[in-house]
């Protein structure tokens, strides 16, 4: 019999066998400073086009003293317990009532986690009788919710309204001898790629199968539609949604989520989603702050209007200049270069030390091999004069891969990571 961790010690996984060269700059980099559009990288200011903060509450002063006069008021502990315990108080079903509101929805419930609460809706929503049919570039959350699943589950090619069309087909005769359901899920905005998911066309599709339809619009909420309230909205087509998710880590700066419904499925949702049912409530503080930030979301169209201001002054000036962004249609700015992974990281190196830019990285096997993705999230706080700065940057590493200099500088990293 094998040692359970043989296999840990043999394979540190796609990712894991570079950390010896990439922990602590190219992964788990350590920003450091205010959150804003310039922080501080191992000592040298930079300007910071990875964080979530899309609308620029992050460390908006209002913010700020909101979450410290609740803190003061609650400390980080209350409520103690699980909501269905004790645990639930009525800031939290006022904030669930806001949330229903601004995304059109009966009813909404507060989520502790993004990631956790998306595994966990999947998980409540389906049972070993019924068909899941999903994105096949949907977000991890979805993957491992959909893993939990004991019943069929199809794929569908990314965006591919074909794809999914022929899928349906077959969850269609497999429910018919199943005598379960079908439930579909996409992303709102694919966080990666940027490109918004095929909401208004997905539901079109109801008229011809029977499905539900859940939408993960982490990216969407607060930076799409005419309010805010997301890519359902920005397509028209919010009511085709029969089960909404957003995450506060993105255009609220904060932490937890919610789910909402129509007021029958969001019962049903609180009396079954184990992991809200077994886990402490959203904490006191978290939840004052997400009321603050919603209402500024709400009264300060600036503030998105602002954002986009920023988004389509950084992306129309990429594409000016020659650069693939793929087919975003959202704040995310995918910057797609070719080579290798030594390449990446003597091009990202250089772009973070003798440009002061700091942007995240993507390689294989996260995109196809050959292939570099260098993924920028455009924010309100962001200047012209960081978007001109970068712009001109950009320009200058392109030519240096191009020109072969990158290729030469990762000669070493190469070398070392074949060892």
């Amino acid at each position: 019999m094998k040692d359970l961790f043989d296999k840990i010690y043999k394979d540190k996984g796609p990712l894991g066998k570079w950390a010896s060269q990439a922990e602590g700059y190219f992964v788990f980099p350590k920003l450091e400073g205010q959150i804003s559009n310039r922080m501080k990288f191992q000592g040298k200011e930079v300007i910071t086009w990875s964080i979530n903060d899309y609308l620029g509450l992050a460390n908006h002063p209002e913010v700020r003293k909101v979450d410290a006069e609740a803190g003061i008021a609650y400390g980080s502990a209350y409520p103690m317990g699980a909501r269905m315990m004790s645990g639930h108080t009525d800031l939290h079903e006022k904030l669930q009532s806001e949330l229903a509101d601004f995304v059109n929805k009966e009813a909404a419930y507060l989520l502790n986690f993004g990631y956790q609460g998306m595994v966990s809706t999947i998980d409540a929503l389906v049972s070993k009788d019924d068909i899941i049919v999903y994105d096949v570039d949907a977000h991890a959350c979805i993957i491992d919710g959909v893993r939990l699943h004991m019943g069929k589950r199809f794929t569908y090619k990314h965006n591919d309204i074909e794809s999914l069309e022929k899928n349906l087909e077959r969850a269609t005769k497999m429910a018919e001898q199943t005598g379960g359901g079908i439930l579909v899920i996409s992303e709102g905005v694919f966080g990666m790629r940027g490109e918004q998911g095929k909401l208004k066309e997905i539901v079109a599709l109801k008229e011809k199968f029977n499905f539900r339809f859940l939408v993960d619009d982490a990216h969407g909420f607060g930076t799409l539609g005419k309010t805010g309230a997301g890519a359902g909205e920005e397509q028209g087509v919010q009511d085709g949604i029969d089960v909404y998710f957003a995450t506060f880590a993105k255009s609220l700066a904060s932490t937890g989520a919610f789910i909402a419904a129509d007021q029958e499925i969001i019962d049903y949702l609180k009396y079954n989603l184990r992991s809200q049912m077994f886990a402490k409530s959203l904490q006191m503080q978290l939840v004052v702050g997400a009321l603050k930030r919603l209402d500024m979301l709400k009264t300060m169209p600036e503030l998105k209007n602002k954002l986009w201001e920023n988004v389509n002054a950084l992306q129309s000036g990429l594409r000016d200049r020659g650069f693939d962004l793929g087919t975003t249609q959202s704040c995310v700015t995918p910057v797609y270069l070719k080579g290798s992974i030594p390449e990446a990281m003597a091009l990202v190196k250089d772009l973070r030390e003798n440009y002061g830019i700091f942007c995240s990285i993507v390689v294989y096997p996260v995109i196809p091999k050959g292939l570099i993705l260098l993924r920028m999230i455009p924010t309100a706080t962001h200047t012209m004069e960081d978007i001109q700065e970068t712009l001109e940057a950009f320009s200058s590493i392109r030519e240096r891969l191009e020109n072969g200099t990158y290729k030469r500088l990762s000669a070493a990293v190469a070398a070392a990571m074949e060892q």
